[in-house]
């Protein structure tokens, strides 16, 4: 396996980790969380989990609706050249499918072939912004909201991953696909202004040989200066985009606790807010993925998704071989997770 190979899977599976540790805290205040766990907060995937009806227990620590719809962003790009569309129509179209496993309301034969696997048919708090705009769009209607949720950002990381690979696509292309990509749920502009950031600097870090702190803090930097130019109409959103990214590195030198730095971010429930935790805890922690995870899901806020966006920025850099053992065993659909990544590899869709 070379090493971009390793880097895609890296990062996807990266995404889901850091999305099935988040997720049993997701809705737990930091107090809670340290009260339930211990002084370092959660630490190790759950495999058993209360707050599940049963029929959603898999005896493995499951994921949310971020990795299902990291999945499906993957099967509908893989499934944009055999279907002969543009690839943001065919994400969208797999969104559409993604519904139906949220509604039970199946129709047709499936373009996504992981439209019928079981752990992909459970609710897993999928967001009212995705689903409500999805529900327009099947109803033939354009979807209107104002929501900058980090249901976008949280779901591109295959994006960048398919697009790096034997350039497929300049990342130029990739950043405006992904930001294209969560605009069809989000259109507040930093929904979607988040996404291309996050995709330039997964792109980046997937191809380089040796990443460090240092060329990281690079790569953000030069992907605040490509969003100021591929967003110049909306200048205010870029500007609160790129202090949060700024403050995620300022940030790095000081000796706050984690905890507290990411008081100075958000809460990641929004795009922007969520990058920026994603971009700090995997400059933090940037040789320990496992500092990096317990950074990002422990705090007030949507940990989940702070926990996937980091793990697919901190992933695409180490790559899969480098991710602890003991967070993939237990991992919910791993071995889906890490076919997918090899498709996205590959560039086609085959099933297992």
């Amino acid at each position: 396996m070379n090493m971009l190979q390793d880097r895609v899977r890296g990062s996807l599976i990266g995404g889901a980790i850091g999305d099935a540790l988040g997720y049993p805290v997701e809705f737990n205040s930091y107090t809670e969380i340290v009260r339930r766990y211990g002084e370092r907060g959660i630490t190790r995937l759950e495999t058993e989990q209360s707050w599940l009806s049963e029929d959603m227990q898999a005896g493995k620590a499951v994921v949310s609706d971020d990795t299902q719809m990291t999945l499906f962003t993957a099967n509908g790009l893989l499934n944009a050249p055999r279907l002969g569309i543009e690839p943001k129509f065919a994400i969208c179209r797999a969104y559409l499918e993604w519904l139906e496993t949220q509604t039970g309301q199946h129709k047709g034969k499936a373009e996504c072939w992981i439209r019928d696997v079981p752990e992909l048919n459970c609710r897993r708090a999928p967001g009212n912004t995705c689903i409500s705009s999805l529900s327009d769009i099947k109803r033939g209607r354009d979807p209107m909201n104002n929501s900058k949720g980090c249901g976008g950002v949280m779901r591109v990381a295959p994006i960048p991953l398919y697009a790096v690979v034997n350039d497929r696509m300049t990342i130029a292309d990739a950043e405006k696909l992904a930001g294209d990509a969560a605009e069809i749920t989000h259109q507040h502009p930093l929904g979607f202004i988040s996404a291309a950031l996050m995709s330039h600097v997964i792109f980046r870090l997937a191809k380089d040989i040796q990443p460090t702190v240092s060329s990281m803090m690079k790569y953000i930097m030069e992907g605040v200066d490509v969003i100021r130019e591929m967003y110049g109409n909306y200048h205010n959103d870029v500007a609160r985009m790129s202090e949060l990214a700024e403050r995620a590195i300022f940030l790095l030198d000081n000796n706050k606790s984690d905890v507290e730095n990411l008081g100075h971010l958000g809460e990641g429930w929004v795009g922007e807010e969520a990058l920026a935790i994603g971009l700090f805890c995997a400059l933090k922690h940037f040789d320990s993925f496992e500092d990096a995870m317990i950074a990002a899901v422990n705090h007030d806020g949507d940990s989940d998704s702070t926990g996937a966006v980091t793990g697919n920025i901190l992933g695409a850099a180490i790559g899969y071989d480098t991710i602890p053992d003991f967070y993939k065993k237990d991992l919910e659909m791993h071995d889906l997770i890490l076919h997918m990544a090899d498709d996205l590899y590959r560039g086609e869709v085959t099933k297992i």
